[in-house]
């Protein structure tokens, strides 16, 4: 975060290069000073493998007057509180909050990039047109975002060029929520904002969505017309229209602008959403100068738009859980999160001692996953707090399956366990030749699992084993069954069709490199749908392993395909989701994150939810 203060020189009282905050947190150096805020960049040495880089705001609470001091600390701590209940790719986030005597702190989310202030100062002659209706757009869906935060509406009341940031992928992000506050309604206070691109009702103390429409309008005027209305009478915008100075814009744009920037409140746009759908209908919102745009409630990226996408802290690589309306994932920072399934809105979450690489599963009341800390978790589903944990004696990888009042899930330490999903307890373990990362395949009172040191095991509902498989090297791949087959994927680099029987070998299908993805069985019955580290993603008769087809992803295929509606959807370590056609294996479209994809998908209707090592979990339309 680049606040738009300038930095100084030589300030008084600042924190040295190197001091420590909260033994975490060593000051790298200035960043920026304002009138009650002094902001320093920082690194955060709890990750030691890599240069995690954020941002300290300090508020210097020295005010004489007891009640002066008090506002001051209510407003830091409302800004905080402000900031960690929200979630969303255009608002910077915060990671902590504490107080070092008369001296508070938050810890935001370092962005590299420049403010539209910045943008504009540095541009000669004026902004592309379509660049600035982009820019727009996004800064409308943070908007809508805020302004339908539940339990209360939040107004940002101060947006501007300087407090709207644009990242190095041309993301806009919302900065410097000092201001902000939850919006009562009928309830006045005190006029804060910018001079020139505050409405007049804003003045009046009233602070309303609707403010926020006119500040972007003239944050608009102010791109497009290059004149700063900081410097030109209050409300006069509709005595210098934009194309006195600039004739290139278009009338189209002009009157929305002017819409926005409308004297009487009741004649502006009724929302940011209202405002959003204006813009995106000009023929200029359309490719804006080839930058990505959140789009209508996330981004777009590739050939479809995602509906939303939610921010982690870590890499994303369990794959999602979806339960009566709640999307259930677990992160490599340690936290398991509860995120509404339409809106991509953060409802809870529930932190462990390491990263959850397990996927969770929704049995009984209860999310279940297990962490690198060596517990299964079982969480309530309905309060996100702790039912019980079962303890192993390593790291739990592998992802939980319930099934007959019990979860079955493996361990580092080379059993697969049953516990029951009520209580907690074991009911037995299974001793295994490796460690069990692989998730277990549930079947008619049979539990189908493979380990690292190569075994496929089937194992009676009494934890004993009926057969054994040894495959050439590990198995992490999680079996998948139908009543006369076991189909699994091996670091061997084959794909083995086994009797289910029997675990005798029926069939099996070398590809280029280790499979660790599990596979998929068609809804036909007729196919099977896996990945390989070869970068590619097979296509096998179900009865004989012949190959159908195979599609090049052009990059590691370890996320574990899904089927539906007669299409294939999986990621690659490219940073790419794709999905094709189950019968052809053609491709219909193809997403970009911004980082590999081992997560593997999870439908529910018509939405796939899938994340990224890049922190984000998306929801994408089938």
């Amino acid at each position: 975060m680049t606040p738009p203060d300038q930095p100084s020189s030589a300030v008084e009282g600042r924190l040295p290069d190197g001091h420590l905050l909260q033994q975490r947190y060593r000051v790298l150096g200035l960043m920026a000073v304002g009138g009650m805020s002094t902001v320093y960049k920082v690194q955060d040495l709890r990750f030691t493998k890599v240069v995690r880089l954020c941002v300290a705001k300090e508020m210097l609470n020295t005010a004489n007057d007891p009640q002066v001091r008090e506002m001051i600390r209510r407003n830091f701590e409302r800004e905080a509180n402000i900031l960690a209940s929200l979630s969303h790719p255009g608002i910077i986030q915060v990671y902590d909050f504490f107080s070092e005597g008369d001296r508070y702190y938050l810890i935001l989310e370092h962005v590299d990039g420049k403010t539209l202030e910045d943008i504009l100062n540095e541009t000669e002659g004026f902004l592309p047109e379509a660049l600035v209706v982009n820019w727009a757009i996004q800064v409308c869906d943070v908007l809508s975002y805020l302004h339908s935060h539940e339990p209360q509406p939040i107004v940002f009341r101060d947006i501007k060029p300087s407090n709207i940031m644009l990242d190095k992928r041309g993301h806009i992000r919302l900065v410097d929520f000092g201001i902000a506050r939850i919006f009562q309604s009928g309830q006045k206070g005190t006029m804060i904002g910018t001079e020139g691109y505050t409405p007049p009702e804003q003045y009046r103390g009233i602070a309303e969505p609707r403010v926020d429409i006119y500040a972007l309008g003239a944050t608009m005027h102010h791109l497009l017309s290059k004149q700063d209305p900081r410097l030109e009478p209050p409300f006069s915008f509709h005595e210098r229209p934009i194309h006195k100075t600039n004739p290139t814009v278009s009338r189209e744009l002009t009157e929305i602008i002017n819409r926005a920037l409308e004297y009487d409140i009741n004649k502006r746009f009724g929302s940011a959403e209202e405002m959003q759908r204006a813009l995106m209908s000009l023929p200029v919102a359309r490719g804006a100068g080839g930058t990505t745009a959140f789009g209508t409630t996330a981004f777009t990226s590739g050939d479809i738009m995602a509906l939303w996408r939610f921010r982690c802290e870590d890499a994303v690589r369990s794959t999602p859980a979806v339960h009566e309306g709640v999307v259930y994932v677990g992160s490599y920072d340690n936290n398991l999160y509860a995120i509404d399934a339409e809106k991509g809105r953060f409802l809870w979450k529930y932190a462990t001692e390491g990263g959850i690489g397990s996927s969770p599963c929704v049995y009984e009341g209860r999310v279940l996953f297990g962490s690198a800390d060596r517990l299964l978790y079982a969480v309530s589903v309905k309060t996100g707090r702790i039912s019980w944990t079962c303890p192993t004696q390593g790291s739990v990888w592998s992802s939980p399956r319930g099934a007959l009042d019990h979860v079955f899930f493996g361990s580092d330490d080379h059993h697969l366990y049953a516990v029951n999903v009520h209580s907690g307890r074991v009911a037995w373990k299974f001793g295994a030749d490796g460690q069990v990362r692989s998730s277990p395949a549930i079947g008619e009172n049979t539990i189908y699992v493979g380990c690292e040191a190569g075994m496929v095991y089937a194992i009676d509902i009494s934890g004993q084993a009926r057969w054994r498989f040894r495959a050439g090297r590990g198995v992490t791949s999680s079996p998948a069954i139908t009543e006369e087959m076991v189909y699994v994927g091996c670091q061997d680099k084959y794909v083995y069709g086994l009797d289910i029987r029997s675990g005798w070998t029926a069939w099996r299908y070398r590809t280029g490199g280790p499979v660790v993805s599990s596979p998929a069985i068609g809804e036909d019955g007729k196919l099977i749908f896996i990945g390989s580290a070869d970068g590619f993603l097979y296509a096998l008769d179900a009865e004989s392993g012949r190959l159908v087809w195979r599609y090049e992803a052009g990059d590691q295929v370890t996320s574990s395909p899904a089927v539906a509606n007669g299409a294939i959807y999986f990621g690659a370590v490219n940073g790419v989701i794709y999905s094709l056609d189950a019968q052809t294996g053609g491709l219909r479209w193809k997403f970009q994150t911004d980082g590999p994809v081992v997560s593997s998908p999870t439908i529910e209707g018509d939405v796939i939810y899938i994340g990224s090592d890049d922190r984000y979990l998306y929801a994408l339309p089938m």
